[in-house]
């Protein structure tokens, strides 16, 4: 038996593309190759954001950035404009709109100009270190930025972007949430409303060297108790006249949140306390001031702390059981408990997982591992949030990053290239889809 047509048989099979990329058109293998070729474009451009400090309290740092941001968005025919937040106490946002064909899904794009390095930290520069770099804010979310621009350069060199209708907000106070938070949000909830998708260009989170997929983030919200009680000698504690003083009321208090507040997907930690025969907490909220004696009765005690939950439904219960916690008052005391503005959070819904669907029909297609669901218990809050009860949407499209929020932040440069492909992709697709 002759072997020729199974020698033939092998060779054609070999000269045939992999299984897993038969599924890229043209121009998604452009997108592909486009991402690749200007990586060290993308890397210097990451250098030179970092190397600007932009912290949220910076002002003049995050518009400095956000003309940076400016200079790319416009050749790639966007209109942009600079909204100014000085009523919120912050510098502004950048919102960019690129008219397409009005025919396919309004995409909405969200990162985020600032970073948690002010001026006076020591982490203020850039390091490359291989297929490592080190940087404030290198990852979050500069690295976000950029990985949104070799995206939308890759759809732009493949001839996709033209008909995608898209809209860009790049918030300027995302660590730092201006107030009141109608206003800091107003312009990102507006676009949201506009949108069909939103895709949040924050860090990818991986796990057990796995890239996930997030479809939701839980919420952030920060509260303060303030127990008071009737002070005097502490050999009267306890008794009739005098009660249990602020510092055991507050005690009870946190305590019964521990014992009785506990369900999936909720958190809720205790950051700072101080208590005595006074006691202050600073204006920034991260300081306390207390002075007392340890035969006085404490008059006062307060205590903040934050709680994080999984939807919006699941912040009003528990608000409302930590509300009922803090009304069953010890003797002689008195308590009040107070929320402050926060993030809301971002539901795991049908819509955003389909989303997710699309993106690992692409992976696919790339040749990449499928993404899972990623448990929102391990990643924070985030601005798309906002948008998430007006829009579907999915988190986590920037690079992979490490030591986030601290000096040695450090981003995965080959997971900026593998993150664009996959956003290139995925937004040339829905943008053709059907509003």
């Amino acid at each position: 038996m002759s072997h020729r047509p199974l020698i033939c048989a092998l060779l054609v099979a070999a000269a045939s593309p992999l299984p897993a990329l038969a599924q890229l058109s043209g121009p998604e293998t452009t997108m592909a190759a486009t991402v690749e070729a200007e990586q060290e474009r993308s890397i210097a451009l990451l250098e030179r954001l970092v190397n600007v400090n932009s912290g949220s309290m910076n002002l003049k740092g995050v518009e400095q950035v956000g003309r940076m941001m400016r200079a790319e968005l416009e050749p790639l025919g966007f209109a942009v404009k600079w909204v100014p937040m000085e009523a919120a106490g912050r510098a502004g946002h950048i919102v960019a709109t690129h008219q397409g064909n009005g025919k396919g899904k309004r995409l909405l794009l969200i990162g985020h100009l600032d970073t948690v390095f002010e001026p006076h930290s020591p982490f203020q520069t850039f390091t490359r270190k291989g297929d490592k770099a080190e940087g404030p804010g290198v990852g979050d979310d500069k690295g976000g930025m950029v990985v949104m621009l070799a995206a939308l350069r890759a759809m732009q060199a493949a001839g996709t972007l033209k008909a995608a209708d898209i809209e860009i907000v790049l918030t300027g106070d995302e660590e730092e949430t201006g107030s009141p938070v109608e206003i800091a949000r107003a312009d990102l909830v507006a676009a949201g409303k506009r949108a069909d998708v939103a895709l949040d260009f924050e860090g990818l989170v991986r796990d057990q060297g796995r890239d996930m997929g997030s479809i939701a983030r839980r919420s952030s919200y920060s509260w303060t108790v303030k127990a008071t009680g009737k002070t005097g000698h502490s050999s009267l504690i306890f008794n009739k006249e005098h009660g249990d003083g602020a510092v055991y009321e507050l005690t009870r208090i946190i305590t019964d949140f521990r014992k009785e507040l506990p369900e999936p997907n909720l958190t809720f930690n205790v950051g700072l306390i101080a208590g005595g025969a006074n006691a202050d907490v600073a204006e920034d909220g991260a300081r306390a001031t207390a002075s007392g004696k340890t035969n006085i009765i404490p008059a006062i005690a307060i205590a903040k702390g934050d709680f994080r939950t999984l939807s919006e439904d699941q912040t009003a219960r528990v608000r409302e059981k930590m509300t009922a916690i803090v009304a069953r008052h010890a003797p002689l005391t008195d308590a009040s408990i107070t929320f402050d503005e926060g993030y809301p959070s971002m539901a795991p819904t049908a819509g955003n997982r389909a989303i997710l669907a699309s993106l690992n029909g692409v992976n696919r297609d790339l040749g990449f591992a499928e993404m899972p669901e990623l448990d929102p218990l391990k990643r924070g809050a985030g601005d798309i949030s906002f948008v998430a009860k007006d829009v579907d949407g999915l988190a986590g499209l920037g690079p992979y990053s490490t030591g986030d929020h601290a000096p040695g932040e450090t981003v995965d440069l080959p997971s900026m290239v593998t993150q664009a492909k996959r956003a290139a992709i995925l937004m040339s697709r829905l943008s053709r889809e059907r509003r």
